[in-house]
């Protein structure tokens, strides 16, 4: 019969379209739901119509919709269980609709790992079978459940800002969201499908807040430049520019009548300008310190602003007169909202608290404790009940205000989370974030499914053990974990080091791990008991790298001393230094009969050194940007560098030639590993995914993306299963399929 897509194939591109574009809905339209059910359910249907040129990721998703029709739920084939099937893969393509507006090939890639923990239908698993067996071209398959899943609170993830995103807004008809960034630009989003509609250039200097008047017409940017930005919103046009600041300007607010701003300063002062004719009216001044936020109460009539001064000052609008100040935090203090009612202020501080304040006495009410770093941004429902907290911790909580009870965190930014905006309609939440995006949540409905376990910050080194059974992670968190990788079950902690565990390897005869810290050691443990055996102390900063020699009786460490040292790894004792680096030396791998050890440097080059007597023997030359991480083949032939200038180089390590380039990754590459048979390179960079790489040809074979940067990957001794680190803490296990002939 052939399946769907062999059907497809067969027909002209007008019947394409037609079929792919009315199927669904004719369905649903004449009743026939069973129908309908199995359509969306087909892996076929849903890469036809995404791979379509005229349709694509946002009209498939637009197709679970139709359930939702009111006149539907009646019809005797409405199935509640159903439904909730169609929801969640509905929710799966949302969530990864950024990653697939450019690679539609991570279809399969990207709902098997978010529908791998949902066990809890036959259609669901079917589904996933369907993806093992009907993917034509290789692909990375998830063997556990580690991307964020359909169901929850996230609901979709807005990527294009190339830096930072300090600041976001949403339109009192609560259709757009206005994003700034230090990219220097803000760009304007569709909130009901995520596109991007338009982008404001003009700016000199980072974004660092944005406001949108209440008629929905205007929006107000503020900068590093020093200037206010006013933009007509319809057409991204800039009205004009506000300048009268020296120095920063943070923050904006717009007076409820849309007829001032008030502008906060890195000066120290506030200003208050007439937005119709860009006239400044008056400065505020009363701060020491640099003006971080200002808000305006409901009725207009007085503004508060946020200093690092470590207080909130409140100031009558009309006159400019200071009324009082609000005195508590112990840090500087970010950011401030006011509940609709205008009778409390909320104010978030460095100080890692939230205080609520009673604006009419200025008295101190109660404060909210959870975060674990500073807080950078804070809002209100808009029926005056909960506030959202944004924090470097890389979360955002939400609250109960009456009660001042934590009622739940949303985790999944990568980065510190810089600013919150609520729909009008208090359903959802737009976050931005370091990690250079924004992500929408309901706020709502969604249970939270589960928690992805792992580390608790950035994973910066892997190691496989020689027999392909434990993985050993390296983490910012100051610990080591051990992963049993047939099941991702977290096996123990290694706990010792002081500062972050920057890289990790494992003896030949896998009894031993070796890790390096930011706290200028490496230590030595017992991998079956977890001890501690000892630690090596010699470089003067940083250990950044460590490999063991195949006969397992030295290790080679790295730093951004600038050296590396050989170590002698029965006693502790240390042999000898490598000097030649002008720079931190970022990575080392020692050749497959033990005689020669690469290092990798900031200084752009890798250097090929005499392991025996420590003669550096020659430089290789190439790369335009810090050299990363640095692999060999299995014999000892080649050598695969990863560099900051987005690229990977293989070389002849007999002749130190350059042999070809591997070009792909947008930013920098982080770490590579090679595959025992020499065949294969897998490539983790800060653009979020991992690669895999055809030795021979150059050739990408199959890409998977992450949820934040990928800063470590390794691969089994047998080939079969890669395990990649994220920045975000998760720990990717994956297995390669498609390949023609195993």
């Amino acid at each position: 019969m052939g399946s769907l897509a062999d059907k497809l194939a067969a027909q002209n591109p007008a019947f394409q379209r037609a079929y792919l574009g009315s199927l669904a809905p004719n369905l649903v339209k004449s009743g026939n739901l069973d129908k309908y059910y199995q359509t969306l359910t087909d892996f076929d249907f849903l890469v036809a119509k995404l791979n379509h040129p005229e349709f694509g990721v946002q009209p498939l998703i637009e197709d679970y919709d139709l359930i939702d029709n009111q006149e539907i739920v009646n019809c005797p084939e409405y199935k509640v269980e159903k439904v909730k099937i169609l929801k969640l893969i509905q929710g799966a393509l949302r969530l990864s609709a950024h990653i697939l507006v450019v690679d539609q090939q991570q279809v399969g890639t990207q709902l098997h790992g978010r529908l791998l923990n949902q066990q809890i239908s036959a259609e669901i698993q079917a589904l996933l079978t369907q993806i093992q067996q009907k993917t034509t071209t290789p692909w990375l398959r998830s063997l556990t459940p580690s991307l964020t899943p359909p169901g929850g609170r996230l609901i979709r993830t807005l990527t294009g800002h190339s830096n930072s995103v300090n600041a976001v807004a949403v339109t009192p008809n609560g259709q757009q969201v206005i994003s700034a960034s230090d990219d220097d630009t803000l760009k304007v989003w569709n909130l009901a499908d995520g596109k991007e509609l338009c982008t404001l250039r003009g700016h000199s200097n980072s974004v660092n807040a944005v406001a949108v008047t209440p008629n929905g017409q205007q929006v107000i940017s503020t900068s590093r430049d020093k200037t206010l930005k006013v933009w007509n919103l319809a057409t991204g046009e800039e009205l004009f520019t506000l300048k009268g600041h020296n120095y920063w300007v943070n923050a904006v607010a717009v007076t409820p009548n849309g007829q001032q701003i008030i502008s906060a300063s890195s000066d120290n002062t506030l200003k208050v300008w007439n937005l119709a004719t860009g006239e400044e009216l008056f400065t505020l001044r009363g701060h020491s310190n640099s003006v971080n936020a200002v808000a305006v109460t409901p009725n207009g009539q007085q503004v508060i602003s946020t200093s690092r001064d470590k207080t909130l000052k409140v100031w009558n609008l009309a006159t400019g007169e200071e009324l009082f100040t609000l005195k508590g935090h112990n840090y500087w203090v970010n950011a401030v909202a006011v509940t609709p009612n205008g009778q409390q202020i909320i104010s978030a501080s460095s100080d890692n608290t939230l205080k609520v304040w009673n604006l009419a006495t200025g008295e101190e009410l109660f404060t909210l404790r959870g975060h674990s770093n500073s807080v950078n941004a804070v809002a209100v429902t808009p029926n005056g009940q909960q506030v959202i907290s944004a924090s470097r911790d890389k979360t955002l909580k939400v609250w109960n205000l009456a009660t001042g009870e934590e009622l739940f965190t949303l985790n999944g930014h990568s980065n510190s989370v810089n600013a919150i905006a609520v729909t009008p309609n208090g359903q959802q939440i737009i976050s931005a974030s370091s990690d250079n995006t924004l992500k929408v949540w309901n706020l709502a409905t969604g249970e939270e499914l589960f928690t992805l376990r792992g580390h608790s910050n950035s994973v910066n080194a892997v190691a496989v053990t020689p027999n392909g059974q434990q993985v050993i992670s390296a983490c910012a968190d100051s610990t080591l974990k051990v992963w049993n990788l047939a099941t991702g079950e977290e096996l123990f902690t290694l706990k010792g080091h002081s500062s972050w565990v920057n890289a990790v390897a494992v003896t030949p005869d896998g009894q031993r791990v070796i890790s390096e810290s930011f706290d200028y050691t490496l230590k030595v443990w017992n991998l079956a008991t977890g001890e501690e055996l000892f630690t090596l102390n010699g470089h003067s900063d940083s250990v950044n790298a460590v490999a063991v020699t195949p006969d397992g009786q030295r290790v080679i460490s790295a730093s951004y001393d600038n050296t590396l040292k050989v170590w002698n790894l029965a006693t502790g004792e240390e042999l000898f230094t490598l000097n030649g680096h002008s720079d931190s030396v970022n990575a080392v791998a020692a050749t497959p009969d033990g005689q020669r050890v690469i290092s990798a440097s900031y200084d752009n080059t890798l250097k090929v050194w005499n392991l025996a007597t420590g003669e550096e023997l020659f430089t290789l030359n190439g790369h335009s940007d810090s050299i990363n991480a640095v692999a060999v083949t299995s014999d000892g032939q080649r050598v695969i560098s990863a560099s900051w200038d987005n690229t990977l180089k293989v070389w002849n390590l007999a002749t130190g030639e350059e042999l070809f380039t591997l070009n792909g990754h947008s930013r920098s590459v982080n770490a590579v590993a090679v595959t025992s048979d020499g065949q294969r390179v897998i490539s983790a960079s800060h653009d979020n995914t991992l690669k895999v790489w055809n030795l021979a040809t150059g050739e990408v074979i199959a890409t998977f993306t992450g949820e934040s940067i990928i800063y470590c990957c390794t691969v089994t001794p047998d080939g079969e299963t890669i395990v990649a680190g994220e920045q975000s803490g998760r720990m990717h296990f994956l297995c390669l399929e498609g390949m023609t002939g195993g």
